[in-house]
């Protein structure tokens, strides 16, 4: 028997709320890898920082977007390990372009390769997610569906990696930001649409159940940790506060031979920052 789904049990606010955690890790990714590309001393761990943010704000929204899934006729539930699998899967694609557009530059064919590898990542995140989920029954996608999706999740991840290295202002990263959460909530609630539940038994319920809420909050706040912790590091970071960023002279580079980064000019005076 196939179950009436909906993505919308609460309303309007699980999609809000995480369009809002998309965008609260999309800002925080540009800002560090902003960072990085002013301080090459710290610059791994800047981009570090950034895929993890990025990589927590879309696994964080993708299960907040959960909450609202509903299945009629039956209790939802997720597999623990599953479920912290897609987190890291998250974070490993995510930090995977964003090292190689951090160290190689936008170039057309890096660019190109990092935005694909994490778009396919975000996908697999996605869908690795989706598995976790025990509906009493069997998912099935919809073909059109999944590939419209995929394609979101790689021309989203592959604008997302652009903006990173070439977005500057802090307006102008904010602005990217919001743009890039309506690009991988759009991704998810595309691919939600693909998904049919056959059940396969008679099990009675309703998504209210206070145990999946529970649990599916659990498993937020360690994510929802990282990027208050990572909010933190970036408002108050110790160049930023003083005006010492990138005191050795080599945090905006001249473009090199990889189509790389930008470099400061020799006897420039180093600029002072004062906002995050």
């Amino acid at each position: 028997m196939t179950a009436t789904v909906s993505n919308f049990y609460y309303g309007a606010v699980t999609p809000v709320a995480a369009y809002l955690m998309a965008c609260l890790g999309a800002a925080l990714g540009l800002r560090c890898t902003v960072r990085s590309l002013r301080n090459s001393r710290r610059r791994s761990g800047w981009l570090a920082l950034g895929a993890v943010s990025i990589g927590c704000g879309i696994w964080t929204m993708h299960f907040i977007a959960m909450i609202g899934f509903s299945v009629q006729g039956a209790l939802v539930s997720y597999d623990l390990l599953i479920t912290v699998a897609s987190l890291v899967v998250a974070i490993a694609v995510v930090a995977v372009g964003i090292f190689l557009v951090g160290y190689r530059g936008t170039s057309p064919l890096n660019l190109g390769v990092a935005g694909t590898v994490t778009g396919l990542g975000v996908a697999a995140m996605h869908y690795l997610g989706m598995s976790a989920m025990d509906a009493h029954g069997t998912l099935s996608y919809d073909a059109v569906g999944v590939g419209l999706s995929i394609l979101i999740a790689v021309v989203a991840a592959t604008a997302a990696l652009w903006a990173a290295v070439s977005v500057r202002g802090l307006g102008a990263s904010l602005v990217a930001s919001l743009v890039m959460g309506v690009a991988v909530t759009g991704m998810h609630y595309t691919g939600m649409t693909a998904v049919s539940v056959h059940l396969t038994g008679n099990v009675s319920g309703s998504q209210s159940s206070t145990s999946l809420m529970a649990f599916l909050l659990v498993m937020l706040a360690g994510p929802l940790a990282v990027l208050l912790v990572a909010a933190v590091i970036v408002m108050f970071d110790p160049d930023m506060m003083l005006g010492t960023e990138d005191p050795d002279g080599a945090g905006a580079r001249h473009e090199d031979a990889a189509g790389g980064l930008p470099a400061q000019q020799s006897g420039a005076a180093p600029r002072s920052y004062t906002s995050w």
